[in-house]
């Protein structure tokens, strides 16, 4: 997490092209760590990477396939959720970061490998109906209906992007 808050700091800073940043990244999210680090501080943090995601690194993104698709897939869910939660509790901050990664997830997924995070995604919306292989996932969290509701409408606009 750290070496992908410095590699942002720099890009950032006009000190890393988008190539060069790209490439770095690939190798990253060549392991499920590595590609966790990256998508907890690329997705949750300030840097503008994810808002205007440059082709090189979309590019890699894709290259790297159904692992990254699966984490954005699951980041989308849990940042979903989460915008219920702290609207709950009146946390508008808290709220409001949960909604740029709701929205950071929803372009990415845009972007990538078509026919994989449409898979990923009807898989991860059957489970919303309490169907198929995420049902532990979303149990795990403990999600109540209304939030697999709302993960059930974010997975939809995805699709009508």
């Amino acid at each position: 997490m750290e070496i992908t808050a410095q590699w942002l700091a720099l890009w950032e800073n006009g000190e890393l092209s988008d190539e060069v940043l790209a490439d770095r990244v690939a190798e990253l999210v060549a392991s499920r760590d590595g590609a966790r680090g990256f998508f907890v501080v690329s997705l949750a943090g300030d840097a503008p990477l994810m808002d205007r995601l440059p082709e090189p690194l979309l590019l890699q993104l894709r290259l790297a396939g159904e692992g990254v698709v699966d984490l954005s897939a699951r980041n989308l869910a849990m940042s979903t959720a989460m915008v219920l939660h702290h609207r709950r509790t009146g946390d508008g901050a808290q709220q409001a970061a949960s909604e740029r990664v709701q929205a950071r997830c929803t372009e990415l997924l845009r972007g990538l490998e078509p026919q994989a995070v449409k898979q990923r995604l009807e898989t991860l919306l059957a489970a919303t109906a309490g169907e198929g292989d995420d049902v532990a996932f979303l149990e795990r969290w403990g999600y109540d209906a209304d939030q697999r509701q709302a993960i059930a409408a974010a997975i939809e606009a995805v699709a009508e992007g």
